[in-house]
């Protein structure tokens, strides 16, 4: 456990060392301090992924591979590359899922509740979302026979640091964090931000037609409806959101079945009488 705590603490020093000063050097909005509000709370999500939830991952999948079997596929390293390129195609698809199928975005909308972001801010997010979005970067890797050990590597990596920079044709092949920005352009329940799917590779939003890079940067970020602040409510309000939308369901099939009893035990008799207007 203590390892884990300090590989946490190391993780944390080297992200904030990293990015920091690149978001005080070249803010894609300026302005925004470095303890800005939620700070804490992305900071909770940060201790349970790094504590908890990444290493519930990295098992899944190590586990994962050993039931494929250790002669099942061709280890190589030559299918790494093919493996992450593969990995990130599936993550598009499974993050347009999430934008598209109410179930998966009560999950992955704690993500998109972040009204302020930067390198602290991409670890706002639901074990669910996370284990699930692990399982489509990883899943290609799996299956071709990359070794298990290198699985962590190919961990899901999201820019979202508060930076702008100049990539010129690289744009095209690496992440913008000016893109993801966009992504999270304050959404609601019904209307969904439909851009800037991919992980890695903007070429892939380029594919299927969903890139987008707005000049204004002054887009509000965000959720329009009521959310949690703290960190174990927001965990818990996809369930809760669930729970809600099961009942209301439940009532509705109970409002049916009853109306639908009443009308085949009415009296024969007023029935006639409503259809026809009088009894004769």
């Amino acid at each position: 456990m203590l390892a884990i705590l300090w590989a946490a603490a190391a993780s944390f020093v080297v992200l904030a060392a990293m990015f920091g000063p690149l978001e005080r050097l070249f803010p894609a909005r300026p302005g925004q301090r470095v303890f800005r509000p939620a700070w804490l709370t992305d900071g909770a999500f940060f201790l349970g992924q790094y504590l908890l939830f990444n290493l519930v991952a990295i098992w899944g999948l190590i586990r994962l591979t050993q039931l494929i079997g250790p002669g099942a596929v061709v280890r190589s390293p030559w299918w790494e590359p093919p493996a992450v390129i593969a990995g990130d195609l599936l993550v598009y698809g499974f993050h347009r899922a999430c934008h598209r199928f109410t179930f998966l975005w009560r999950f992955h909308a704690v993500h998109h509740s972040s009204e302020h972001l930067d390198w602290l801010a991409a670890h706002r997010e639901h074990p669910v979302d996370g284990l699930l979005t692990q399982l489509a970067q990883n899943l290609p890797a799996v299956l071709l026979g990359v070794a298990p050990e290198t699985l962590a590597s190919l961990a899901v990596f999201r820019v979202h640091s508060n930076v702008r920079l100049p990539l010129g044709p690289l744009r095209w092949l690496v992440g913008a964090p000016e893109l993801h920005h966009w992504h999270h352009a304050r959404s609601s329940t019904t209307e969904r931000t439909t851009h800037n799917f991919a992980n890695l590779a903007p070429w892939i939003d380029l594919l299927f037609g969903t890139h987008h890079l707005p000049d204004d940067a002054t887009y509000p970020l965000g959720l329009s409806q009521p959310w949690p602040r703290a960190y174990l409510a927001q965990l818990a309000q996809p369930f809760v959101e669930l729970a809600h939308a099961t009942r209301r369901r439940l009532m509705k099939q109970h409002s049916r079945s009853a109306a639908h009893y009443t009308r085949a035990h009415e009296d024969p008799v007023r029935v006639r009488a409503g259809a026809g207007g009088r009894l004769q």
